[in-house]
């Protein structure tokens, strides 16, 4: 039986990375990389994220599939309400330069609870199913169809013209600029965000499975799968 002790650190990891994305992702990278405008293709947001599937896939590792997904539908409470409340609080303590609109704080947090829940409960089930089928190589492809439905779902929600019932709209998200910021077709700057963004997050889940081996070569408990 699992207690409440058990639970916090993987819900306390799940929220503080979701909490921490959802205010980095409103923030561009600034910056040329031969010739190329970061702030184009990259929020700070795309490296945080992905750690939150190295969390699933360790509560799901040492826990069970159940475990880790009562982990995710905690953390998605947690995360979702301090991404309305944090960034308020972050900008009247100076440590962020803009007050974002409450409309908008709301269109954020929806996107993200809807993407989260979708693609951790995702990378659960692939993680699990390729785990009995003896396939060792269950995080990164679980980490990986993960991130794709992430980046679509939050992406499309969070800055697309036609989720605009949702809440205010974020003009620079929505300029037309080259793709990439370099190929010759124009799209609206977020759907290179999003490119940019799943870009880094299968490179992260690359670099992932080494602390995820690490950490789990030192439990020796068989793992629970139900």
């Amino acid at each position: 039986m699992h207690t409440r002790k058990t639970y916090l650190p993987f819900v306390a990891a799940m929220a503080l990375v979701v909490v921490a994305s959802n205010i980095l992702v409103q923030f561009p990278v600034q910056g040329t990389l031969g010739g190329l405008s970061l702030a184009d293709i990259l929020t700070w947001g795309a490296f945080t994220y992905p750690v939150a599937f190295l969390v699933t896939d360790l509560a799901n590792r040492r826990h069970g599939p159940l475990f880790a997904r009562k982990v995710v539908f905690a953390g998605f409470m947690v995360a979702v309400t301090c991404s309305i409340v944090v960034p308020p609080l972050l900008y009247r303590l100076g440590l962020i330069e803009f007050d974002t609109a409450a409309g908008r704080l709301v269109r954020i947090a929806t996107a993200s609870g809807a993407a989260f829940v979708t693609a951790q409960l995702l990378d659960v089930t692939v993680f699990n199913w390729l785990r009995r089928q003896s396939w060792w190589r269950a995080p990164i492809f679980g980490t990986l169809a993960g991130s794709v439905v992430d980046t679509m779902v939050f992406f499309s929600i969070a800055f697309a013209a036609a989720f605009a019932f949702v809440g205010p709209s974020d003009a620079f998200a929505l300029e037309s600029t080259p793709l990439l910021g370099a190929l010759p077709a124009e799209t609206a700057r977020w759907v290179s965000w999003a490119l940019g963004d799943l870009s880094v997050k299968l490179l992260i889940a690359i670099f992932a499975l080494i602390p995820y081996r690490l950490i789990a070569a030192r439990w020796s408990q068989p793992t629970v799968l139900a």
